[in-house]
């Protein structure tokens, strides 16, 4: 057992950090990015071990991303404390509609970009997926930055394709941990509207009448 926990340690780590992160995004809880970080560091090692460069490269991408989502959701947590507002009464935002189109149109053209240079330039050992994967993440990782609920959709259709990738590479502990992230996506989406209807339904209040 002891020798099996010193070759799969960077493995173990990456899933505890990882199930972590993804739990305190769904309590919308401003810890998510230091952890996110610690997962991305954790996660560049594997990736890159498989061959999987992309994916490698988009932890340093989402290190640096983590370190400005961080500092925009301490700003809005002081921004509510500030205006005097319950917690979570201003926080979560629907995603608005004019971003829509650019997202996709970027998502595309990222992918495109990505599957030339890796099929061109690596060993890349599934260059279109993993493109695809890393641009799905790195959109899904902006619209958390600015705490949009639809961000949970991206991110359970990036990890479906992540189950697959792992599997396909053999990292069957990392697939596993990716099926435990898509529960863990659907009830954070679950947990945003929820804020989402209550924020609603505190505003939607009339004032009180004061003689």
């Amino acid at each position: 057992m002891g020798e099996w926990l010193a070759q799969h340690w960077i493995d173990i780590a990456g899933f505890a950090t990882g199930a972590a992160c993804v739990f305190l995004s769904w309590r919308r809880s401003v810890w998510n990015f230091p952890i996110g970080i610690a997962n991305s560091a954790l996660f560049l090692v594997v990736t890159f071990q498989a061959a999987l460069f992309a994916t490698a490269g988009l932890q340093v991408v989402f290190i640096v991303l983590s370190l400005l989502g961080w500092w925009a959701w301490v700003r809005a947590r002081a921004a509510e404390r500030q205006a005097g507002a319950a917690r979570d009464e201003a926080f979560v935002r629907r995603t608005p509609r004019r971003a829509i189109l650019p997202l996709a149109a970027g998502g595309v053209a990222l992918t495109a970009l990505l599957t030339w240079l890796l099929s061109s330039y690596t060993p890349s050992s599934m260059p279109l997926p993993d493109a695809a994967v890393v641009a799905g993440s790195l959109i899904a990782q902006f619209m958390l930055n600015r705490r949009w609920i639809q961000t949970w959709y991206v991110w359970i259709a990036v990890d479906v394709a992540y189950v697959a990738i792992y599997a396909a590479t053999g990292l069957w502990l990392f697939a596993v941990l990716y099926l435990g992230f898509i529960a863990m996506c659907v009830a954070g989406l679950v947990s945003w509207r929820r804020a989402e209807r209550d924020a609603a339904s505190a505003a939607a209040k009339p004032e009180p009448a004061y003689a």
